[in-house]
């Protein structure tokens, strides 16, 4: 049986001090609304956080599998905090705000938010959300390995035939100065790796340090 997903949800205090201000109420309903739906859809929800400038060490001590930013006014400070806490350790992010602002969503979704939801906390909608949220963030995933397996395979290319540039150029100069045959200037560095225990390149670049500095 598959494991509930662990999730922490970051948001305000939901404490409502002066019951007259409707947009806190409002806040505070929404708030309490999302955290219903989770338990109803069967998450686990493992912690309700600030978003300060502890949330790095919560994070890292809960581990959640998921984190859901609950923001509004204040969407932009909580995302840039949830953001500096996930960057050494990506988790899927999910927003629910009631922020219309076009360039606060595309802010999120270039910071790595999986999902921008706006007004969407009918208890119905949260489990397809955060399902197509964990996907998305999979598939980012997948395509971020994929990219790093690319770049350091060009890096070892790249590394490789650096070195054959090197070598030929430490054979060449023996070829020139010893008046060795190409295959005789090959063994003379191998040879003198071999005796040196070091890689062929670094014996091939130390003579042309050697070489350069004499002139």
């Amino acid at each position: 049986m598959t494991e509930p997903l662990r999730i922490v949800v970051i948001s305000a205090d939901l404490a409502v001090h002066d019951q007259e201000d409707t947009h806190a109420l409002e806040q505070a309903e929404r708030s309490r609304s999302l955290r219903i739906g989770l338990l109803e859809n069967g998450f686990n929800l493992v912690a309700s956080l600030p978003a300060d400038i502890f949330l790095t060490e919560r994070l890292a001590q809960l581990q959640p599998d998921l984190v859901i930013v609950d923001a509004e006014s204040e969407a932009r400070d909580a995302l840039e905090h949830v953001v500096m806490a996930t960057r050494n350790e990506r988790r899927p992010i999910v927003m629910f705000t009631n922020d219309q602002d076009s360039t606060t969503a595309r802010a999120a979704v270039a910071a790595g938010v999986s999902a921008y939801i706006v007004a969407g906390l009918q208890p119905a909608r949260i489990r397809p959300i955060l399902d197509v949220a964990m996907a998305r963030f999979e598939q980012e995933q997948a395509l971020r390995q994929e990219l790093d397996a690319t770049r350091s395979e060009l890096q070892e290319l790249s590394t490789e035939l650096r070195d054959r540039k090197t070598i030929a150029r430490a054979k060449t100069l023996l070829m020139e100065r010893q008046q060795l045959s190409e295959n005789d200037a090959y063994a003379r560095l191998r040879k003198a790796a071999m005796d040196k225990n070091l890689k062929l390149v670094e014996v091939a670049q130390r003579m042309l340090d050697v070489a350069d500095l004499l002139g």
